[in-house]
């Protein structure tokens, strides 16, 4: 029996890529996760993976999966998801706001001015639609006095990558599990955004594959397995002292020391922190002296 047993979670963007490492860590500690997005066959998108395939692997894990096609621009799509989570499960414990709208020219050099308005869908997916799943949590959260929301960020929050609405997106992420911290302390629910460095995605290797410019960036880089970032959720989510973090920022890199986690490979991933930048936002706990 694994510590997050008897858990109920949503990860967003399961489909593949970090949401789907999410979601496959969180079901081998035992958790039922409802693995959400827009893919539910396989060839309909461009790259590999759907939500029914991920919720196949959750139970693999010894969780059980539960795949559900969410569409994060559609308000009532949302509402119709945690009204389902509530009826089949009657909680929730865990929230990840991880998914995001990635247009096909991101890493264009182009300028913002000269790509497509249509980008902005990147604030509406990573933001708009992370706040109302947020909005929706809170309300199963709030009344049982217990839960964690969490946002997937990165180093991009504070540091130029792809552009300004990128970049915006994932400062407002930050900021909004910040305040959302404070208004949910009274009621032992807690919020948190995580930094998460240069991760091997179905996405990112085609990517490396593709695009020069990038392979050549990363060359010295160090990245990760998709499951890592998940290895911290499940330790953020099993931590009995949670409330303590609720509000901060954090580096992926720097919990995993904390809590002795490593990847998939054993290996120890490195924070990027004196390359790329620090996190704003520190713990209510911290913020209030206490």
């Amino acid at each position: 029996m694994g510590k997050l047993t008897g858990k109920v979670a949503i990860v967003t963007g399961s489909s593949r890529g970090v949401g789907k490492g999410i979601a496959l860590s969180l079901a081998e500690q035992g958790a039922t996760v409802y693995v959400t997005g827009r893919t539910v066959k396989e060839g309909s998108a461009p790259l590999p993976g759907t939500v029914g395939g991920t919720a196949e692997e959750c139970n693999e894990r010894g969780g059980k999966g539960i795949a559900v096609a969410v569409d994060l621009a559609d308000d009532d799509a949302i509402a119709a998801l945690f009204d389902q989570v509530k009826r089949e499960q009657g909680r929730l414990d865990i929230l990840v706001n991880n998914a995001i709208y990635l247009p096909d020219d991101l890493t264009a050099p182009e300028s913002f001015w000269q790509k497509p308005l249509e980008n902005w869908q990147m604030f509406d997916i990573g933001l708009r639609a992370a706040f109302i799943c947020a909005w929706h949590a809170a309300q199963i959260m709030v009344p049982q006095k217990s839960g964690l929301i969490i946002g997937i960020s990165g180093f991009v929050g504070v540091t130029y990558t792809y552009g300004p609405v990128f970049g915006s997106t994932k400062a407002g992420l930050d900021r909004m599990a910040r305040d959302m911290a404070i208004e949910l302390k009274d009621y032992n629910v807690a919020s948190v955004s995580l930094w998460q460095g240069f991760t091997f995605t179905e996405r990112a290797m085609e990517n490396l594959k593709n695009v020069p410019e990038m392979a050549e960036q990363l060359k010295a880089a160090a990245g990760s397995s998709p499951e890592f970032p998940g290895r911290v959720v499940a330790a953020l989510a099993g931590d009995a002292d949670i409330m303590a973090k609720s509000g901060g920022t954090f580096i992926n890199a720097e919990l995993a020391a904390e809590y002795g986690i490593t990847d998939t490979d054993g290996t120890q991933v490195p924070s990027n922190r004196a390359a790329r930048g620090s996190p704003i936002w520190v713990p209510v706990a911290e913020m209030e002296g206490g």
